[in-house]
Order: structure tokens, then sequence, then C-alpha cells
């Protein structure tokens, strides 16, 4: 199934707000319903493609000149145009085709890709590596170069290998993770990696964007878990990871991970897996306040036990009930006083029990109070439910959107205090006063994320009302010392902020990396570094 096109996911889940919650946003925030109706597919309009007849025989005979993977026709196109971030999909309800590819392209192995990137750079085509399409951070839009070509990698959806003495497993990009979890479970063993957008991601895209699973205080995060790629570029191809560490020099492993497709495309993923747990269990903490939550959290993430699933919201989201997707409107979320935490743990019944009493002790210890199983199980329920109420949110005229970051322990507080300031004076300014909410969703002993969700009135132009808020966010994540980018990756949203939070000097020198192995700049030129 493909995804919605101009929304998340699985339109049969699509669920209108309810009238308590339209409601709200109209008394608080003044949302009223948009006048103006999305165009359908049928009406949006979009160019013809772009490609001489020379790059389309090039393209199919890269791909054994079958024409269905060399697709150019409108529905196909559009279905590859942007990803899912806000700014995306009102962009493309209003019929903005503007970034669709010429074509797309669909290999079915590593030597076929490499004969694609060969085609490319013989008729200077760009080329965007595209897995599930849930980029928010317009990482599949090539700096305006046109026309390009969109790599879909669908059909390399294979488990290659399974190494059970070893715990590894090597798969191929375009497998999705529901895909993936399904495989490993066949032979009693899971990747522990369920980040939001999990029902849709895909292995490669895991990698190319460093992603961060829901469960990350247990398993860690994906590139914490691989142990090996192999990358196809215009120049040839790059294996490593032949031992799980090694003193062979820098580890090429971490200059492909997080490269985003500016450097090549990942037709490999060689992972590190563990068996399926035994047991799940799900439980929700109270504190009375963000401090008091954040400094259990710290205890947990420093001195342990450390459980599989350890979030906090913050009190806005606690009230909301976002802590909760399931219960936003409903008496269980109007009752969440304080902030809530959210605590899971997954492995051997035995070693669950002795993590689950350590760890209420700590949170006890914290002023934590108990509020039983139904707070954890409603989360973990619940827990990809946000992106199909943000669409349900745009339906209602509203504006949802949301970003993320990281830091040091010491620095979360004002990290904290400058981004909900900053997104308030913002969006105040512009007219729409914005509900600011926040959540700790990724722990480590020495810092956490912070990961926010804005709703606001849409105002009269969002996409723009936003950019400019969105930039005073990131102005303000690094005057104080964040990271631009936690989880979400660089695309060309963070492009460049992240120039400034890597030097000039750095920067440099992954230009030097680009240069070497993409030398006509193809590869989602202006995505990750600006283009040339």
């Amino acid at each position: 199934m493909d995804m919605l096109w101009n929304g998340w996911g699985d339109p049969a889940r699509a669920t209108p707000l309810p009238d308590n919650v339209t409601g709200l946003l109209r008394d608080w925030l003044g949302v009223t319903p948009h006048p103006v109706a999305s165009a359908s597919l049928e009406q949006v309009k979009i160019a013809a493609p772009a490609l001489d007849g020379a790059a389309h025989q090039a393209l199919l005979s890269a791909v054994g000149d079958r024409a269905d993977r060399v697709r150019t026709d409108t529905e196909t196109r559009l279905r590859h145009t942007r990803g899912k971030s806000t700014p995306d999909l009102l962009r493309i309800r209003t019929g903005d085709t503007g970034d669709a590819p010429a074509a797309v392209v669909l290999p079915q192995s590593h030597d076929e890709v490499l004969a694609v990137l060969r085609a490319c750079a013989q008729h200077s085509l760009p080329l965007v590596p595209f897995g599930g399409g849930t980029s928010v951070v317009g990482g599949l839009v090539p700096g305006g170069r046109t026309p390009f070509v969109a790599l879909d990698l669908r059909h390399m959806n294979r488990l290659l290998d399974l190494d059970t003495v070893s715990r590894t497993a090597t798969l191929e990009p375009g497998l999705r993770a529901p895909e993936a979890e399904a495989l490993l479970a066949e032979h009693g063993f899971t990747l522990g990696h369920f980040p939001q957008s999990y029902e849709w991601a895909t292995i490669g895209g895991y990698a190319a964007t460093r992603s961060s699973g829901q469960a990350s205080a247990g398993y860690g995060r994906f590139d914490e878990m691989v142990l090996g790629l192999t990358l196809a570029t215009p120049e040839g191809t790059l294996d490593t990871g032949r031992a799980p560490r090694s003193a062979a020099g820098p580890d090429l492993r971490q200059l492909l991970l997080g490269s985003e497709g500016a450097f090549g495309v990942i037709t490999s993923v060689t992972v590190r897996v563990r068996p399926v747990p035994q047991t799940r269990r799900y439980e929700g903490w109270r504190f009375a306040s963000f401090d008091a939550g954040t400094a259990a959290l710290r205890r947990l993430a420093q001195d342990g036990p450390r459980p599989t699933v350890l979030r906090l919201s913050d009190e806005t989201e606690t009230l909301i009930g976002l802590a909760q997707p399931d219960a936003i409107g409903s008496a269980v979320a109007q009752q969440s006083a304080g902030c809530l935490a959210v605590v899971g743990f997954e492995g051997t019944e035995d070693d669950t029990a002795r993590r689950r009493a350590g760890a209420a002790a700590v949170l006890a210890e914290c002023g934590g109070t108990f509020a039983g199983a139904e707070p954890g199980e409603r989360w973990a329920h619940g827990r990809y439910s946000a992106p199909y109420l943000r669409d349900s949110l745009l339906e209602a005229g509203a504006f949802a959107e949301t970003l993320e970051t990281a830091a040091y322990w010491s620095r979360l507080p004002a990290l904290y205090a400058a981004v909900r300031d900053a997104l308030t004076g913002a969006l105040t300014e512009g007219g729409t006063p914005p509900l600011v909410m926040c959540h700790i969703s990724h722990v480590y002993e020495n810092g956490a994320s912070l990961y926010f969700t804005v709703v606001s009135a849409q105002g009269d132009d969002p996409v723009a009302h936003w950019a400019r808020a969105k930039h005073a966010a990131n102005d303000a994540i690094l005057d104080v010392g964040g990271t631009i980018t936690h989880h979400h990756g660089v695309g060309t949203d963070h492009r460049d902020w992240y120039v400034r939070e890597a030097g000039d000097l750095g920067i440099a020198a992954l230009r030097a990396v680009k240069q070497r192995l993409d030398p006509r700049s193809l590869l989602n030129p202006g995505v990750l570094l600006p283009a040339d």
C-alpha cells in the first residue's frame, strides 16, 4: 500500500477530531474551519515529465528494459513529491507540484542501482533516494534542480542474511519496518526499533537519517545497531563493517550513517538483532513538575536500572492528553495533573521484574506517583497515532507541526525554555498565538532529547508563518548549545543551521567526501550540504 498522497499513512485510519477538541481549538487558539477545500488527486495538475528520450532509454536499460520500473505517470510522480512535514502537506493540498520528479525508477538490486547512477551521471540527472517518503525536514527535494529522478527502493526488500550465532541480520534498504520485524520474528528475533514513523519507514531510511526509536532507552538508536553498510555511488561501491568494532582507522560506517543520500545510495544494512522479548510491560508515573520528572529520568539514565521505554511529557502536553494520543479530548486527559512519564520494560520475565522494581524505587524516591498500567498501555496502543492526529488538525483549520533537538542534561532546562519562548514569540507576533507542548523521548547517560509539538491557527500564509517561527526556534537551539536535530535529520530545513553547527572546516571535509563519491553533485543536491 502507498501512503495517502496528501496526508499521512493509511486513509482508512483518518478520524475527525471530537467536537469538544474542535471547540477548544476555537476558544483557545481562534481556530476556525478552513474555507478552501483540498484539491483531489484527479484535480492536481503536474507538468509533463522533462526527460529527453536518450535519458529515459538509459534509465530503462539500467533496470532491464522494464517499463513498469521507470514510471512517468502523474500519480506515481505525485506520490513521490516531497515528504510529510506540515508545509509539505499544505503545499500539495493546494496543488503545488513544483518539486515533482520527472521519473520514478524502481531498481531490484545493488547492481541495478549502480547502473541507474551511471545513467544519471551520463545525462546529468540529479537523483533522490526514496524509501518510505516519511521525511519531515525537506529531505526529498533536490535543491531546485530539475528535472530529477526519484529512486524508489521498495523492490529491494529482502532479508539477505541472518547469523543466529552472532545475532546479526543483513537487510535491504527498501524493507519497511513492519516487514523487517515480521521476517526476523519468524526466527525469534527483533530489531527493537519503533519510531513514530515505524509503520511506513524503511531500513535504508533509518540508516540514512540516524533514526531513533521509542524504545531507544533499552535497544539504542538505529545508528548504534548498525554493524555494516553497502553504499552504491557514481564512482563505485563502498563496503563497510568487517567486525562489530575495529581500530582500523576512522569508522567509515559513521560517515555514511546520517548522510541522507548525499554520498550514495545505501543498498544493504547489517544490524545486530535481539531475541523477541518474553514480556512487555508499560505503565505511567506522575510528577508534580517537568523539572522533577526530568531529574528522575536522569537518575535512571545515569545510574539505572534503565527501562526499555522512558518518556516524560511536560505539563501542557499532559493536560492536553498528547502523552496518550487516543485519550485526547476524553476524561482521561482532563484528569491528568502535573507531568506524565511513560515507563516500559521488555525482556525476559526475570529481567523485566528486576528492572521494574528497581526503577519504581528510584521514581518514587524522586517524587513520582505510580499511575498504574493504563497510561502506559494507552500510550503503547496509540504510539503511531500522532501523525493522523496532525492531519485531523489540518482538516479542522489548525496548524500543527513538530521539531526536536537534544542537549546535555545541564543545558536541557535552558534549551526547553529558549525553544518554547522562540516559538511562542514568533507565532504570537504573527497573529496566531500557539499551544506549545514538549516531551523527553530519548535519554542517555549524558543528556536527552526534547520533542516539541506546536498547534495554532493557520493564518493567512501558514507555510511562511511557520518558516519564521522555525527559524527563530533553530536559532535558539544553537544559541543555547543544543543540536539542530536529534533524529529527524538535516534535509533542507535544517541545512543552514547544520552548517553553523559543524563549522566551516567540518563542512569543507564533508564536501571533499561528496566530491570524491559524487563528483557531479547529482545525489540529493542541496540536502545535508549546501548545493555547489
